[in-house]
Formats: C-alpha cells, structure tokens, sequence
C-alpha cells in the first residue's frame, strides 16, 4: 500500500527530502513522474503517453501530498517508509485506497528506476 499524507499535516516539510522515489509534494506544487526516477515517459490510463519532466496537477492544494504512483512505502530503500518516520505530527499513513504487497512495491520501485 502507499502512504498519505493527512490533513493534520502542518507543512513542516521533513517528510520531502526523505522520499527516495521524489512522491512528496509541497501542497500546490506540479509534480512530474520523472522527477526523482529514470522515468522519461510513462502511458497512463487510456493510452495517453506522458513526458517525464510533463508537470501533473497537484493533489492537494493545501498541505504536502502523495503521489500514491510514485510511493514505494521505501521498499528496497529502508527498513520503513521514511516519511513517516520523521513525521513530527504522524500524518504519513496507510492509504487504504492504495494496497500492494511487497513484490509488487519491489516491481514498483524497479520500474521507476530502470532496474528490470
């Protein structure tokens, strides 16, 4: 499963610079899927190809967020996901919406970085 980030989130910013994927976003900041990964382009829903650098709308306008595409829960990278860890207010949590075993968060983080 990935991890998101609640609306109790003060926008402290320590969970940002933690994410090995680049899947932490400022609230109201574009994020891009090359961003943080060799990712140069990646089809989405319908076929559409996206460029890698290709700014995405935010997900939250308000407070950090997630992109639950991007979040490997840092599998392969770190015993526990990151952001949580260094959360000061616990808002880094389970996304029940999002729930993947750990071969397919291994698949995931393999993918992003261009190591199958």
């Amino acid at each position: 499963m990935a991890i998101m980030i609640t609306d109790e989130c003060i926008n402290c910013g320590a969970c940002e610079p933690e994410c090995p994927n680049t899947a932490i976003y400022e609230g109201g900041v574009a994020w891009t899927w090359g961003g943080g990964t060799a990712l140069t382009e990646v089809e989405i829903d319908g076929g559409e190809v996206v460029a890698g650098n290709a700014p995405q709308d935010p997900i939250s306008e308000e407070y950090y967020y997630i992109v639950s595409d991007k979040c490997t829960e840092c599998t392969g990278f770190h015993e526990e996901p990151q952001c949580a860890a260094v959360c000061p207010v616990d808002c880094c949590v389970d996304d029940p919406d999002y729930r993947e075993t750990e071969d397919e968060l291994l698949a995931k983080k393999q993918w992003l970085h261009a190591e199958v």
